[in-house]
């Protein structure tokens, strides 16, 4: 029982690593996130706008969904990252686009239109599924 214990302990540096990859990638997809985004999603959530907290999850989701993939399929540290920075991309071109889509989105989303909020969210979480699904090489 004991050597069942230390060997599954050994995966313990691995886990530390991806998970702390993991942790950095989604601080750097939150920062570009709200950059790129023309309206303040935390001041938006903190004043209790439920679209903006929607919208702003669903992007966390979005991006969340294909960097497990990576993570899962991934054969190295850099292999994840590399992965995980095509994720991030996707993620911010889907907001670019379904703001094309769907006029004032940033704006309606302002508003508190928890219906742009929804479609913005579905939009992340759909394109998420989508890559995670194409991160299964």
């Amino acid at each position: 029982m004991l050597d069942t214990a230390l060997t599954s302990l050994a995966g313990l540096p691995a886990f530390a690593a991806y998970f702390a990859l993991a942790i950095i990638l989604l601080l750097v997809f939150v920062r570009l996130y709200t950059w790129v985004t023309p309206h303040d999603e935390f001041g938006l959530i903190r004043a209790n706008n439920s679209a903006a907290a929607v919208a702003f999850a669903g992007a966390i989701i979005g991006f969340a969904w294909p960097l497990a993939s990576a993570i899962t399929h991934s054969m190295s540290l850099l292999d994840c990252a590399i992965w995980g920075g095509v994720a991030l991309m996707v993620q911010v071109l889907t907001f670019i686009i379904s703001s094309a889509a769907l006029k004032q989105l940033p704006q309606r989303i302002t508003q508190g239109e928890l219906a742009a909020g929804i479609f913005s969210a579905a939009c992340s979480v759909t394109v998420g599924m989508l890559n995670a699904a194409c991160m299964s090489y």
